[in-house]
């Protein structure tokens, strides 16, 4: 059956430079225009990351978890890194997301949908546009699809054929994951081997050992009564990441052939930041053009008004699934800010999944001057997420998270009591603190008591 515009939620026909004539934030000032134009052209070329068909499966997925028949989970490094996009840290991303999976499911028997934050997530919006060190001032560190993070000029000077190593790396990462996700690591009877070298002694780690033991037994009571257990070798894994850098989206957006819809193929699901989601801006109204499933961020500085306009410019056909608000608000405001929202969205009849993102509103800076978060505040946020929800008679939809599967020490507290000076111990972030490994599991653990109670 053709999927109609109506479905997806966009208006036809696509206009994919509209964009172009608005007021672009947070874009790099490319010294080679030439440069620039050969690159878009080669990118223009190449084959998509992401399918059409893929990306309507997911607005699917995000449909029911508005509905409260699903719960989503995003998490994923705060920017990638080019020097990083190896076989085992993506695998350990990716084991961190599926136990934290499985710790939902297990405590909430609702299913979740698995998203990414990988295969793109190479630019980071910065609050200025140069950054000085003793007297010297160059571009800030935009991201390794756009620059180098040493303080050189050469190493900041935007550089365009940085997109196409972006691309080579996102598309390497992409096939990582399917192989991890779809070739059997996914296996739920695997739950045991994903926590395997982690300190036993944790209270995270034990606590999700005790999980596993409970899904081992009911695996193996099936597998007595004769089930088939083939489905539960993989996964459906989903990619995302902010469409920042417009040269590199529109490059990379496709026409479908089943619909004729455009759609941004650098990902399954987009998001527009709260520093680009001006409403006559140009990061909206590219977004607008494509039919993926879409996200927005939305800061304290967020309206009412703010949130209904945004939401008949992206969504106008009022499509279940296409649209998700990602509240980032922190700890101290999102019970201030938050409720107004979620009530005008809810009395207007506005069809939004409600995701929480606990990170980008809690961002503070240690006395010993590293950027960091405090844990406390992180899960304070989560709370009040649920907390307005539920006094709203709304539904809490999903979880964003910057997180990792490894082991650093980027963010204040959690079980392993990482303070100020414990920072310095393994703190690898350029850009924004992660949770790590243990903290990401014991927020999952939060979660799904909060979903019991939904």
């Amino acid at each position: 059956m053709m999927t109609t515009a109506t479905q997806l939620g966009v208006s036809i026909p696509p206009d994919l430079d509209s964009f172009r004539s608005l007021p672009a934030r947070q874009q790099p000032t490319w010294p080679d225009a030439a440069a620039l134009a050969a690159v878009t052209h080669r990118l223009s070329k190449m084959a998509p990351l992401a399918r059409p068909k893929e990306a309507d499966a997911l607005r699917a997925k995000l449909a029911a978890a508005a509905r409260g028949e699903a719960f989503v989970l995003q998490g994923g490094d705060c920017a990638e890194i080019f020097a990083e996009a190896s076989a085992t840290r993506i695998r350990n991303k990716i084991r961190t997301l599926l136990q934290m999976s499985v710790i939902l499911t297990h405590g909430t028997s609702m299913p979740v949908v698995k998203i990414g934050r990988m295969a793109g997530q190479y630019a980071k919006p910065r609050s200025a546009d140069v950054e000085t060190r003793d007297g010297v001032t160059l571009p800030a560190y935009r991201g390794d699809m756009i620059n180098g993070f040493e303080f050189t000029p050469k190493a900041r000077t935007p550089d365009p054929r940085r997109l196409e190593q972006a691309y080579q790396l996102s598309a390497a990462t992409a096939n990582v994951v399917r192989a991890f996700t779809l070739g059997g690591y996914a296996d739920l009877r695997q739950v045991h081997e994903w926590n395997r070298g982690f300190i036993s002694a944790s209270p995270a780690y034990a606590r999700y050992e005790s999980t596993a033991i409970e899904i081992d037994r009911a695996v193996k009571f099936m597998e007595a009564c004769g089930a088939d257990f083939e489905a539960l070798r993989g996964v459906d894994f989903y990619l995302s990441h902010e469409a920042l850098v417009l040269d590199y989206e529109r490059a990379l957006t496709r026409l479908d052939s089943r619909t004729g819809r455009a759609y941004g193929s650098s990902a399954h699901l987009l998001w527009i930041g709260e520093r680009t989601r001006q409403l006559d801006g140009a990061h909206v109204e590219f977004l607008s053009q494509v039919a993926n499933p879409i996200a927005v961020k939305l800061g304290p500085t967020t309206s009412p008004d703010d949130a209904l306009a945004l939401a008949a410019k992206l969504n106008p056909e009022n499509v279940a699934g296409r649209l998700t608000f990602v509240a980032r608000m922190g700890a101290s405001n999102v019970r201030k800010v938050l409720p107004a929202l979620v009530a005008a969205v809810r009395d207007a009849g506005v069809m939004v999944t409600w995701v929480t993102d606990p990170m980008h509103g809690n961002t503070i800076t240690a006395a010993n001057g590293y950027k960091t978060r405090r844990f406390a505040d992180v899960l304070d946020e989560v709370q009040g997420f649920f907390e307005v929800h539920r006094a709203a008679g709304t539904v809490p939809g999903g979880l964003h998270m910057e997180m990792t599967g490894d082991d650093v020490t980027e963010v204040l507290g959690g079980t392993g009591a990482i303070d100020e000076a414990g920072l310095a111990r393994r703190y690898e972030t350029l850009v924004d603190p992660r949770l790590n490994h243990q903290q990401s599991l014991e927020t999952a653990y939060l979660v799904a008591e909060m979903l019991q109670t939904r």
